[in-house]
């Protein structure tokens, strides 16, 4: 479950073919879950042998923040060499906005080197799911990643001696996408879909986020400007808009279409029973074909125009010029007896 920090109200009209509001009825972001990864406790000490107490003098606690030995090991060398290895602790959080409450659940982190292997990449080191996860390191640099839900974050990180600790800060908001015919009415959820881009002047400048987005889901999202295109339908009932989307803040934003679900059927006399086996071609006003199929009864959606059918059998081909109207439904009889 994505929980977010609302922080103001904001609503506006941002083009005539969708209506956006920020949601200010929010929860808060609950505090984070306790550390399922706390440290050990020291081992208790029995009175022994004056070799074992000398051992845990030099060696120290193992396992446990204050590891370090009570006084110097002997052999210095080997120590600092075992020191460049040893894994240490990092703890990881992250948050929505800074200063914000930090994020306890939905999280993945991932960790690569900071050096890319041969191949040019750089190879994972570590991963988890956990919200707040305490990995452990061997001392150096790395390049840390967060991904929640589909806003991410990557920074670099330094593990030194120690506890160390790494908070990130994601920026991000949420978007609640749905779409209505002109008048605001519904479109059946079957029939309707978005695809999520980056901002940019063209296709060619935009790269996708999601795709196939069901109406209602909610997509959490780094803060920034969004291409949304809304597809009513498969064929050319299509509407595209530019949103913003706040750090901190679930945005609505409902598109309009000016479409209508059209469906086709050939027969011999007005009101007839439809002839089967039909090859059917829609063209546009300037006799571009936007729709082909075979069967009996037809049916998409198009956008408001003039259309031209075309129903072949056999060697026959039969013809009607229609209109469509955005959101009224039409069934378009094509007769045999008019050609």
């Amino acid at each position: 479950m994505r929980i977010w920090l609302v922080l103001g109200i904001v609503a506006a009209l941002l083009a005539p073919a969708f209506a956006v509001a920020a949601s200010s009825d929010l929860p808060p972001l609950p505090r984070p879950r306790p550390d399922r990864n706390a440290q050990p406790q020291p081992p208790a000490v029995t009175p022994g042998t004056e070799s074992d107490r000398q051992k845990l003098i030099r060696t120290g606690i193992p396992d446990t923040p204050d590891s370090d030995a009570l006084m110097p090991p002997v052999n210095s060398a080997a120590a600092a060499t075992n020191l460049g290895t040893t894994p240490q602790p990092v703890t990881l959080t992250a948050e929505v906005t800074e200063k914000g409450a930090k994020i306890s659940d939905g999280l993945v982190w991932r960790v690569f080197d900071s050096k890319p292997d041969k191949s040019g990449q750089l190879a994972m080191v570590a991963k988890s799911e956990q919200a707040a996860p305490t990995l452990k390191l061997p001392p150096g640099d790395y390049v840390v990643h967060v991904a929640y839900g589909r806003a991410q974050a990557s920074d670099t990180l330094s593990v030194g001696k120690g506890a160390n600790t790494k908070s990130m800060i994601l920026d991000a908001g949420a978007l609640r996408l749905n779409a209505a015919v002109t008048g605001d009415i519904p479109i059946p959820i079957n029939l309707l879909h978005f695809d999520v881009f980056t901002s940019g002047t063209s296709d060619a400048d935009r790269t996708l986020v999601a795709d196939k987005v069901s109406a209602n889901d909610i997509l959490t999202l780094n803060a920034g400007t969004y291409h949304i295109v809304s597809y009513f339908g498969d064929v050319n009932g299509v509407v595209r808009a530019d949103l913003r989307v706040e750090p901190g803040q679930l945005t609505d934003a409902t598109l309009y279409h000016k479409a209508a679900q059209v469906s086709f059927k050939l027969v011999s006399e007005a009101g007839g029973e439809a002839i089967a086996d039909v090859d059917w071609t829609v063209k546009t006003g300037d006799g571009q074909s936007i729709f082909t199929n075979t069967g009996t009864f037809p049916a998409l959606v198009l956008e408001e125009g003039d259309y031209l059918v075309l129903a072949k059998r056999g060697d026959k081909v039969y013809n009607r010029q229609f209109q469509v109207k955005a959101g009224k439904a039409e069934d378009v009889e094509v007769l045999t007896t008019v050609y």
